[in-house]
């Protein structure tokens, strides 16, 4: 299959907002993952200061990605990861998605958030403990058509407990980074 970079997630607002929030929670040090790196933005950028391995479903934003020198895994989620993680990052397809609306291209897989919109964050919820480190914490960005009650309880019922670390408004929605770690 040959390289299509418009089957690419291009930057946008939510891909800065989880980088700016990334930026104040990375240590030195830290084994961080990015779930869904689209175009390796974030993982190229927090490579300077830690290891970084990224994964996506997507072959041409696994392609993009290692073209920027980011460690890729291609698959779903945690497909093909081993290692547990400090950091995990993920900016999931969040928006609310009706069948008829779909588009069945790569492209889709970064957007399509089903029906809710939290499709693939529920199971991203239900798989993470297996990468997640003892002490590890989780970036997650959603937006508030997502509906912020609802993921914060997903999370909840995989025994993991959420707080807002950043939010920003744009076009009739606002934007929210989540910070996940461990129940206590």
């Amino acid at each position: 299959m040959p390289y299509d970079p418009s089957q690419v997630y291009s930057p946008e607002a939510d891909t800065y907002l989880l980088l700016e929030a990334a930026r104040l929670e990375v240590r030195p040090g830290d084994r961080v993952l990015e779930v869904g790196t689209g175009c390796g933005l974030i993982a190229s950028e927090l490579a300077g200061i830690t290891g970084v391995v990224a994964t996506d479903i997507n072959p041409h934003a696994a392609l993009c990605a290692r073209k920027r020198g980011v460690d890729v895994v291609q698959g779903d989620l945690f497909c093909g990861i081993r290692s547990s993680f400090d950091l995990i990052l993920f900016n999931p397809p969040y928006l609310p998605t009706q069948p008829e609306e779909r588009i069945d291209d790569w492209l889709e897989h970064a957007l399509d958030g089903g029906k809710t919109g939290r499709v693939v964050i529920g199971r991203f919820a239900e798989q993470v403990d297996r990468v997640l480190a003892q002490e590890g914490r989780i970036l997650l960005l959603i937006s508030s058509l997502t509906g912020l009650p609802e993921v914060r309880d997903l999370f909840f019922q995989a025994g993991l407990i959420s707080e807002i670390v950043l939010r920003k408004k744009i076009e009739g929605e606002i934007l929210y980074v989540l910070k996940i770690v461990r129940q206590k």
